[in-house]
Formats: C-alpha cells, sequence, structure tokens
C-alpha cells in the first residue's frame, strides 16, 4: 500500500529543521579553522583537531538510527531526537566562541558536532518515512534549500557583523573576535528554534501505519538483510583489520618515527573495527543476534548493492568537501591575501571573505535544489549528479589560479551546484533500495562513507600538506578538487532504481 503525498507546506514544515541544523554546521565549517588559528594552531594541526567532527559521526549516527527505528512515545518516532540533539547543540555552539585555549576549542567540536548529529541523521529517515517514492526527490531537495538557505546567513553572519553592524573582527592575540562571538549566539537560538518548528508542526506515522505502508517486497527484503552473518567470517574478517591496523601503526612508530597523530588515528581505526568485529563474531557464536552492535554490523554487511555503489561515490565527494572546510581559510588567506598573522587586520579581512564564499556556495545550493529535481525528471538522477560533482570539482581546484577575491564568487557556483546534488541526489536514490523499517539504520551506516573520508582527510591532509606542500593549504584545495571530479566519473556505477 502507498503512502499518501504530502501537501508542500507539509515537506516545509517537516524540513524547516534543517535550517538550524545548517546554521551550527555552516557557523562550524566557515569559522573552526579560524578559532584554532586564533587560539595558536598550526596549519597542520588543524586537520587532527577537526578529526573530532567525523569521528563523532561515526559512532552516534548507526547508534542513533538503530534506536529511533525502535523508538516511539508521545512526541512520535524521529522526534524526539530532533529536539534532545538541538537542545544539546545550541548550548555547544553558543559556548564555543568563548573557548579560552586550543584544547577547549577542540572539545567543544566535539561536543558540538556530536549534539548535531543526534538531530540530523533521524531528519534523513524522516524523509523515507513520511514521503512515497516519487516525492522522496522533492524532500530530500527542500531539505537541500534549507541547508542552503541556512548557510548562506551563518557563513556571512561575521562579516554581516562586522561591515552592518560595526562590531570588531579583530580582537588581541589568543581571543576570539566579537563578530565571530555573536554570530555563534545567533546561531545557537536559530538552531533551536527551528527544529522546534518541525517537532510541534509535524507528524509521524505510528510503526502500524508504517508496516500497513509496506509493501511484501520490502517485508522480504528485511528478512534477508537481518539474517546474521556467520561468526567464523565476522571473526576472521576481524582479525584481518585489527592486525592490518596494528601492524601500520607500528611501521609508523618504529620505522618511521611518525609524529603526525592523525595518521595513528585512522590505522587505530582500523584496529578497533576488527575489534568490534571480533566481538560480534563472538555474540553471534552465542545466540546474542538481537543485541544493537550485532544488527548494526550485520546491516552493514548486508548492504543494498546502490548502496554499495553509492559508497564509492560518497567517499571521493566528502573526502573533497572536508579538504574545503579545513583548508579555505588558510588557503584564502594565505595564498590570495598574503597574510599569516591572525591578529592582524588584513589575514580577518580574508578570514571573512571566506564567510561569504561558503554563503555564495549555500545561497547558489538552495536556488539549485528545486531546479536539480527538474532535471532529474527530465534526465535522471545519476546524470544530474554526475555533471554537479564535476562542475564542484572544477570550480575547487580554480582557486590556485584565481588571484583575485572576487573572482572566486565564480568558483562558488560550481561549489554550490555540487553541494546542493550531494544534499539530495545520494539520499533519493538510496532510500528508494532500503526497507522501511530498516530506513534510520541504513540512513546512519550511510553515514559512515560520509564521515570515514572525513577522518581519512584528516588523517593525511596535515601529513601531506606539512611534508609535501611546504605548509601550503592551497594544495589540498587542489586535491580536492581532484577528489570531486573521480567522485562525478563513479557515479556512472552506480544502479538507480526503487
Amino acid at each position: 500500500m502507498q503512502k499518501p503525498r504530502l501537501s508542500f507546506w507539509q515537506i516545509w514544515n517537516m524540513s524547516f529543521g534543517f535550517l538550524g541544523i545548517q546554521f551550527g554546521f555552516a557557523l562550524q565549517n566557515a569559522n573552526v579553522s579560524r578559532i584554532f588559528e586564533t587560539l595558536g594552531a598550526n596549519i597542520d594541526q588543524i586537520p587532527i583537531l577537526w578529526i573530532a567532527a567525523p569521528v563523532t559521526g561515526l559512532i552516534v549516527q548507526p547508534i542513533v538510527g538503530h534506536m529511533s527505528d525502535r523508538t516511539w512515545n508521545r512526541l512520535g518516532r524521529r522526534r524526539p531526537y530532533f529536539l534532545v540533539g538541538a537542545l544539546l547543540a545550541s548550548t555547544a555552539i553558543i559556548i564555543m566562541p568563548n573557548s579560552p585555549v586550543l584544547w577547549v576549542a577542540a572539545g567543544m567540536l566535539w561536543i558540538m558536532d556530536a549534539s548535531i548529529n543526534i538531530s540530523m541523521e533521524p531528519f534523513r529517515a524522516f524523509v523515507g518515512d513520511m514521503l512515497p517514492s516519487e516525492q522522496r526527490t522533492q524532500g530530500f531537495a527542500m531539505q537541500s534549500f534549507f541547508i542552503g538557505a541556512g548557510a548562506v546567513v551563518a557563513s556571512a553572519l561575521p562579516y554581516m557583523m562586522t561591515n552592518w553592524f560595526n562590531i570588531a573582527n579583530t580582537a588581541p592575540e589568543g581571543e576570539i573576535p566579537d563578530s565571530v562571538k555573536f554570530s555563534f549566539y545567533i546561531g545557537g537560538i536559530v538552531f533551536l528554534g527551528a527544529v522546534l518548528w518541525t517537532v510541534i508542526r509535524s507528524k509521524e506515522y505510528a510503526p502500524e501505519e508504517l508496516k500497513k505502508y509496506s509493501e511484501s517486497a520490502e517485508q522480504d527484503s528485511i528478512r534477508r538483510i537481518t539474517e546474521p552473518v556467520a561468526d567464523s567470517i565476522l571473526i576472521r574478517n576481524g582479525l584481518i583489520w585489527l592486525i592490518l591496523g596494528i601492524a601500520v601503526s607500528a611501521v609508523l612508530f618504529l620505522v618511521m618515527n611518525q609524529e603526525d597523530f592523525g595518521l595513528y588515528v585512522l590505522f587505530v581505526g582500523f584496529a578497533l573495527f576488527g575489534l568490534l568485529q571480533i566481538i560480534v563474531g563472538i555474540l553471534t557464536k552465542y545466540g546474542k543476534t538481537e543485541e544493537g552492535v550485532v544488527v548494526v554490523i550485520n546491516d552493514l554487511y548486508n548492504m543494498p548493492v546502490t548502496m554499495k555503489q553509492l559508497a564509492v561515490v560518497q567517499f571521493f565527494s566528502w573526502f573533497a568537501l572536508f579538504a574545503m572546510w579545513i583548508y579555505t581559510t588558510p588557503a584564502v588567506t594565505h595564498h590570495i591575501y598574503g597574510a599569516s598573522d591572525t591578529t592582524s587586520a588584513l589575514y580577518n579581512e580574508g578570514a571573512d571573505w571566506v564567510g561569504v564564499l561558503m554563503a555564495v556556495y549555500n545561497g547558489f545550493a538552495a536556488v539549485m535544489a528545486f531546479i536539480l529535481v527538474w532535471l532529474a525528471k527530465k534526465t535522471s538522477r545519476k546524470t544530474v549528479h554526475m555533471i554537479s560533482l564535476i562542475c564542484g570539482g572544477l570550480g575547487l581546484a580554480s582557486f590556485y589560479i584565481i588571484k583575485n577575491p572576487q573572482l572566486l564568487l565564480i568558483s562558488e557556483l560550481g561549489i554550490g551546484l555540487a553541494w546542493a546534488s550531494i544534499l539530495a541526489m545520494p539520499y533519493a536514490i538510496l532510500a528508494g533500495s532500503l526497507p522501511a523499517e530498516k530506513m534510520g539504520v541504513y540512513m546512519g551506516i550511510f553515514n559512515f562513507f560520509i564521515v570515514i573520508p572525513q577522518i581519512t582527510a584528516a588523517s593525511i591532509l596535515g601529513f601531506l600538506v606539512k611534508n609535501i606542500a611546504g605548509n601550503e593549504a592551497i594544495y589540498a584545495l587542489l586535491l580536492g578538487g581532484a577528489s570531486m571530479i573521480i567522485a562525478g566519473l563513479m557515479v556512472y556505477f552506480v544502479e538507480d532504481k526503487d
């Protein structure tokens, strides 16, 4: 039985909370590197400080997805997580710019990102829960619109504070400018208010209703997907990951005398994933297949084919995005403005301009969100996503060539096109391949292929920039551009069918 179509305003209300979520993310993306540099971080240290965000998402999102699939109370299924995440995230956003030292700022980033993730993952599953197949692209496009709209304002807030309201964008050494502080205060308020709007103005289908709307083919898919993986396979694969992680970490430490902590995070992560599989294998051997961690790992092993294909596209797309978020501020301020002193007016002018650039790509993404839906109907979701990613890669790589900051606005149009597509097309393609009762956990697992490339980027970019690029952040953007173009080419191999 097909779910009923929802009106435009119903889709608007259920997506409105993303306006607030993106306020949090945009303030983070545009200003955290600036805060870290202001508090004394070196260029090669910035990626490892950022690593808190993807690591948090890797842990939190599948857990929240699994829990929200099994939740039902007065607020509903997903909405309790919207609200709890918003309360925690708003508090962390307000505290963040008042961090007195670097380690406090890094810790607040960790808390802030964990809280945002608690709200964000169920929003993705919410579209799959509430909308019939033919409206899912529109639903994710509506989320893209609010993401873009929220990020336009949030990214430009420091610039607006300085140029519209004469609030200082400079401060003594080691202090965060007032323009950044006030921007974060506004962001915290908007985050909570927008999520509250969705919580109050939206309804959810009860588990019984969702079961009614599930087709028999979906039920067959659920039974197939939840069949436990053999304990011998889990233990064998776990040992491979564990040995590989320990061996490479040992070589880095004992042979190469490597001091880049990001590389250790990556390969210690390999070892921990191996250990987790071994634990799941042991639990499976003793029949404890209903444990949450066992269910999540089994679902990971039994991903639909489309999800596996999209995973490759997501890896290269989000590696590029993370390189951009980490390094745009130092790349623009150093390579284009020629300023490295964080207390100088020229550096802070460049950092403010980065906020404007990020506002432009997000604004263009908001405009293009519904145009991409129309183009996808005329062509295909794959064609739209492929072209968009290639345009984004070219825009990102052009930062190396362009010397006039104003011309970077053109580059941001390509990036904005890619961003609009990244936020909608993969999820629209994915949702049609997922069983309804597994929507939350699979949206959480899909997040693995967003955060793993971010962890990879955070782990290796500092090493590459320091040891190969001579601390020139612009080369990280070049690498990101190449990665996004590869992602576009890999879309060709994705199977898109409900």
